[in-house]
């Protein structure tokens, strides 16, 4: 994100003295992406951020993943996944979908971590209800439905939820950010952009806390990781740069449209390593006289394309079961569009009420346990009604 911010104090010139009120010299961390050649910020800690007293491997916690085997579109329902009594978002994340670049997974948290977290790549999360505050090593960031939280790699996190929040998760292998397009030379949203940075939300104030031997769960390229800190990581007196955990609501995103319908590419929002990230929201749809609104029938020969419907409802998807917090999955070698009937049935409508999140990977996404067992049988003969699982 290159929007440059300043939180609390920092001092006149970078990699200079900076003393707290007792004399003792700040330190100084420099957090940054791609060695010392892209974003970065600078923060100023009150304790050594080196200084840790226990490491432990910890079991991996995603669970294996399964081909899309046969390959089929398929439907999964969230709200069918149990949880128990107390589930934080660092640790009772569920996996839903894998491949080498991005591990989707999806919780319903209602307590705080006991741990904290800090990644290997960056991480978005989509706040599907609820609402709560993100703390994290830059500071607070109060979220609730419908926004996405990007946290970027190595960024020490855990969620406070108020009330219970559900939320999607993309861990990526590498860095999140706004589409390329969309931003100048210098990293400013153009005009053309369907958010700017006025929609944008960063750390407002410093989060400090006191403690010793607090736990952190860091992934890292070859696992999991327990770091015990002999201070709190939450100690930043103040910090700048381009580099920074930021919020954006969907509802800021302001849809493109057109005579005729428009293509997913004016829906991206964000881009990843080997996927995009975009978001349906209500609008006018196409206003020529003979359009149709629904999409045309298409084959996604590069990429699986991956639908999570959070708010309204989906015009193309009548009649399949589709409903709030269902995720749809049509992978690369299946042809898919309108369920029948949808055509005939949007013809006239000049608005959609429908609000989802889509993500397009362009590897094969397969299927964790959270997706096998929230998975509807009977969606892919949905378009022929009859099958299987239909008869």
């Amino acid at each position: 994100m290159a929007y440059y911010r300043q939180v609390g104090e920092i001092p006149r010139k970078r990699h200079t003295q900076f003393r707290d009120p007792e004399g003792g010299l700040y330190a100084e961390e420099l957090m940054g992406v791609e060695g010392f050649s892209a974003d970065s910020a600078l923060l100023y800690h009150r304790h050594l951020p080196t200084a840790i007293v226990d490491a432990v491997t910890v079991e991996e916690t995603r669970g294996a993943l399964s081909p899309n085997l046969p390959l089929k579109p398929r439907h999964f329902k969230t709200p069918a996944l149990t949880w128990g009594d107390e589930v934080d978002a660092v640790t009772g994340r569920r996996t839903l979908f894998g491949n080498a670049d991005v591990v989707i997974g999806f919780v319903r948290a209602t307590a705080p971590s006991p741990l904290y977290r800090n990644a290997a790549g960056d991480e978005l999360l989509y706040v599907q209800s609820g609402e709560g505050v993100v703390e994290t090593i830059y500071g607070a960031l109060p979220v609730a439905e419908g926004d996405y939280v990007v946290l970027p790699t190595s960024c020490t996190y855990r969620v406070v939820p108020a009330r219970p929040m559900n939320i999607l998760v993309l861990e990526a292998t590498g860095h999140i950010g706004p589409p390329k397009r969309y931003l100048s030379g210098k990293g400013q949203f153009l005009e053309h952009s369907p958010y700017c940075e006025r929609d944008v939300r960063g750390p407002a104030e410093p989060l400090l806390v006191d403690g010793e031997d607090v736990d952190v769960l860091v992934r890292h390229r070859a696992g999991l990781t327990r770091f015990t800190y002999a201070n709190h990581p939450f100690d930043v007196v103040g910090w700048d740069g381009c580099l920074y955990p930021w919020a954006f609501n969907i509802r800021d995103f302001e849809p493109i449209t057109g005579r005729v319908h428009q293509p997913p590419p004016v829906h991206q929002t964000f881009e990843g390593p080997n996927f995009v990230v975009c978001s349906f929201v209500p609008r006018k749809v196409d206003y020529h006289p003979l359009s149709i609104p629904v999409p045309y029938n298409h084959a996604n020969v590069d990429s699986d394309e991956l639908l999570f419907y959070v708010g309204g409802d989906y015009e193309a998807r009548k009649g399949s079961g589709i409903g709030l917090g269902s995720l749809s999955l049509h992978p690369s070698g299946c042809t898919h569009g309108p369920q029948p009937g949808a055509v005939e049935a949007s013809l006239g409508v000049d608005y959609f009420d429908e609000t989802a999140v889509m993500v397009d990977t362009f590897r094969p996404l397969d299927l964790g346990e959270a997706a096998l067992a929230s998975e509807d049988p009977k969606y892919a003969w949905s378009w022929a009604r009859r099958g299987p699982d239909l008869g």
